[in-house]
């Protein structure tokens, strides 16, 4: 719980694997929850185990980030340690479930729209755009400048040798 003290991961080892997690062959574990699957991975810094790092997969549903925020806040307490959302940039108790949904749903739409995952946020990603994606529109303004420099390069010909 004091910041610099050393992270204690027996504790919350011992008390993950009381809940269910099992352990993943890769490392890690994997905790099934009610609303979903999620993994939970030792974050190190120079070789030592620092921190407990909760992996939740991107959806459209916002019902596994509150029950891993509820869930995980139960366990930093008993475990005596600190539950903290690094994109927040701010230390979390079962009661910020809606802050982190929001912050989730977020990311995840941004996942969704901009990077074209559409197992992330499937409703985004199936919603129809009106125009050309930016890549089309880039494309077509490479060929539209070649088809100028054609047409220029042709006229200047034309009066060289017209």
């Amino acid at each position: 719980m004091v910041p610099g003290t050393p992270f204690d991961s027996a504790r919350v080892e011992a008390l993950l694997e009381a809940r269910g997690a099992k352990e993943l062959p890769g490392g890690g574990r994997a905790w099934m929850l009610e609303h979903g699957l999620v993994e939970v991975h030792p974050l190190r810094e120079g070789g030592q185990w620092v921190a407990t790092e909760v992996r939740v997969p991107l959806s459209d549903r916002t019902d596994l980030i509150r029950e891993v925020v509820s869930r995980v806040a139960e366990l930093a307490r008993e475990a005596e340690v600190r539950f903290f959302d690094p994109q927040l940039g701010q230390a979390l108790t079962a009661h910020d479930d809606g802050t982190v949904a929001d912050q989730f749903e977020r990311t995840a739409r941004y996942a969704g729209e901009m990077l074209g995952l559409a197992s992330a946020m499937p409703i985004s990603a199936t919603s129809e755009r009106e125009g050309f994606q930016p890549t089309t529109k880039f494309f077509l303004g490479v060929l539209g400048f070649f088809f100028l420099l054609y047409l220029l390069i042709d006229w200047m010909n034309g009066q060289l040798w017209g």
